[in-house]
């Protein structure tokens, strides 16, 4: 039996995924009324694929709020969200509480893994301050990425464990797991499991404020980011499967929660770390392109346009809008009357007076100067211009992922803004 300890959006989908490899799993969170919930298959995530997942697999799953059921399992899971600040700083507290509350009901032959993301030090911290034995502890860099959390869930390109011992061989129940899931297991100490995974989303910022920086470039230039983009894959230092799109720049929470982690350890050990900041100021400028954009060709002659706003969701194929640039483009529009849609994404919060959100796509555009299409979601693309066009009496698409074909938006008589196109 193994136990998934904290039912967020990860501990559900790595339950799942470990369910779908034929475990029996146990998932426990102290919230009675969120079980309640997922014992009914009412889950609080977005995710594609996960519904169907769970309807496979869901007879080896059992979802529980009494920690007693825990003691039957030989390996368990801490796998709560850690959440962040208006900083973007880790609220690793609950997580600590919740490894408190629970792990006196594990049993002491049980073997256990932090999957949450934790700051560097937290496991050793963890384990002395508990006492407990440091061969059972062990932390492992979680793959989760929203919208596609099911799949990397499934078939994960590494495992990274951290050790109190990385010699040692790891517990044959672990081993068990690990090895239905076939990728690399790399094992190291503690400290470097922890920083790898900030290690990793490091190195993902620099190649997005790189290609965000040159695709601003190629605007002024009058070149193609996408013609250009091929060439950097076809080099074997860069390779086929960097991240090269244009973007409105860091959003979703864990990228800018790793900036401003190692940014704090940085000052605390002395170190030198000026390019964080770089990023950071890249990042911000990014962000507000679609309405410098805007600032250009409309809303300095029409402050108070109406506008379309396709999107919401920081990225496609989630319902989460942390740091997303949509709503901070709302934010920004309070003298503009907004038709807002996204397919799952939902305004929170108070300060939306000037946005109405509406149920589809081609309803948004009705009365609308501009059409600005903030999330790439698939669904997006399949509207054609000439559409577009019909419906909306402005004329002028801005389009950061280049949604809405460009030929065809000239033919259809319309002005589309594309990052990284001149």
């Amino acid at each position: 039996m193994i136990g998934f300890i904290g039912l967020s959006h990860l501990g559900l989908n790595y339950s799942l995924a470990t369910a779908a490899k034929g475990f029996e799993v146990i998932g426990y969170d102290p919230d009675p009324g969120l079980v309640a919930r997922l014992q009914a298959g009412d889950f609080p995530i977005e995710e594609p694929g996960f519904q169907s997942l769970f309807a496979a697999h869901r007879t080896r799953i059992r979802y529980t709020s009494d920690r007693a059921d825990l003691a039957a399992c030989q390996l368990v899971f801490y796998a709560l969200d850690v959440r962040t600040n208006e900083r973007n700083e880790s609220d690793l507290e609950p997580l600590a509480t919740l490894i408190r509350e629970s792990a006196p009901a594990v049993s002491g032959l049980a073997t256990s893994v932090v999957l949450s993301q934790v700051r560097p030090g937290f496991m050793r911290k963890l384990v002395a301050e508990g006492a407990w034995n440091p061969a059972t502890w062990y932390c492992q860099v979680e793959t989760l990425v929203f919208g596609d959390a099911v799949a990397r869930a499934l078939a994960p390109e590494r495992f990274i464990i951290g050790s109190a011992t990385p010699g040692a061989d790891l517990p044959a129940g672990y081993r068990a797991w690990l090895q239905a899931f076939p990728c690399p297991v790399l094992v190291m100490r503690y400290e470097s499991a922890e920083l790898a995974k900030i290690a990793i989303n490091l190195y993902l910022v620099s190649t997005v404020s790189v290609t965000n920086t040159l695709a601003e470039a190629c605007e002024a230039l009058g070149a193609d980011w996408q013609e250009i983009a091929p060439a950097l894959r076809l080099d074997r230092r860069i390779g086929p499967h960097a991240y090269l799109k244009p973007g409105l720049g860091l959003a979703g929470g864990n990228l800018e929660r790793d900036l401003v982690t190692l940014r704090g350890l940085a000052a605390e050990n002395r170190t030198e770390a000026g390019l964080v900041a770089a990023w950071e100021a890249n990042s911000a400028h990014a962000r507000t392109w679609a309405l410098r954009t805007l600032g250009r060709v409309l809303l300095g002659e029409r402050p108070n346009a109406r506008l379309a706003v396709w999107g919401l969701a920081y990225k496609q194929d989630t319902h989460s809008t942390r740091n997303s640039a949509a709503i901070e483009l709302l934010r920004a529009l309070p003298g503009c009357s907004v038709r807002a849609y996204d397919p799952v994404a939902r305004l929170e919060g108070g300060g939306w007076d000037h946005v109405a959100v509406v149920p589809d796509a081609l309803a948004a555009l009705a009365g609308a100067d501009a059409l600005v299409v903030m999330t790439p979601w698939p669904e997006f693309s399949g509207v054609q211009a000439a559409e577009i066009a019909g419906r909306m009496p402005g004329r002028i698409i801005v389009d950061p992922y280049g949604m809405i074909g460009a030929p065809g938006c000239a033919a259809a008589g319309l002005r589309h803004f594309q990052l990284g196109r001149g």
